[in-house]
């Protein structure tokens, strides 16, 4: 089991913040997955059911979306799971196929507009710390580009370095794979979304995981607080 904690900083510059904290053993990530693939449907039908009517401005009233429409409108950015929505939607685009953890996650992720990273723990190093990204910082997001990260950033750190951030993204060390047989998903939650919120999401990537996974193991589940 990971050992993860939060800095002082952290604390201090994102009041009212949560981290939801989901690590996962016992997965085969390569095999076809019907049943998770039906529940995608199911999730595509609901959006399109719950959302058909509503406007960017009525979508940004929703709790959760506002949360993080604020985050980013901070730094100059926008929050990408908005436009995501709007195109299953109001376009019919379908949730992709990468692989059943990353499938799992993104179905999830659209239902509780909670932004949430995953991680093949194989490939992340020694004791985690949630933190903010420091001026100057940069790593190497899974595109291949280096990127610098906005100062502020929250962000995750192992002892190499940063493996993700919220405006940033995820490196190119950690990601899932079809090898992944052990992962950590992280919840990056600013002030405004309730705790009962990142804990909806975190119990919906484990349900969808079981889909494929049924002997699955939970190491942790669990939500730090600012």
């Amino acid at each position: 089991m990971l050992t993860i904690r939060t800095t002082e900083v952290w604390r201090q510059a994102h009041p009212g913040a949560h981290i939801g904290l989901l690590e996962i053993s016992g997965v085969d990530n390569s095999k076809s997955t019907p049943e998770l693939e039906a529940a995608k449907r199911a999730v595509e039908a609901r959006l399109r059911e719950r959302y058909a009517n509503h406007t960017r401005t009525e979508l940004l009233e929703l709790p959760a979306m506002g949360a993080y429409h604020r985050y980013y409108r901070k730094f100059g950015y926008s929050y990408h799971v908005l436009l995501q929505l709007e195109s299953l939607v109001h376009k019919g685009k379908d949730l992709p196929r990468v692989s059943p953890l990353v499938d799992a996650n993104f179905a999830a992720e659209l239902e509780t507009l909670i932004l949430t990273a995953g991680h093949d723990v194989a490939h992340l190093q020694g004791e985690l710390m949630i933190d903010v990204a420091r001026e100057g910082e940069s790593f190497i997001q899974m595109g291949g580009a280096e990127k610098s990260i906005p100062t502020g950033d929250m962000a995750m750190r192992d002892s190499a370095g940063i493996v993700c951030s919220i405006l940033r993204g995820q490196d190119a060390r950690s990601p899932i794979t079809r090898e992944t047989s052990h992962v950590l998903f992280v919840s990056y939650v600013p002030e405004g979304v309730s705790e009962a919120q990142v804990q909806e999401q975190l119990k919906a990537i484990e349900k969808y995981v079981r889909l494929f996974a049924p002997g699955l193991v939970v190491e942790q589940s669990l939500i730090l607080s600012a």
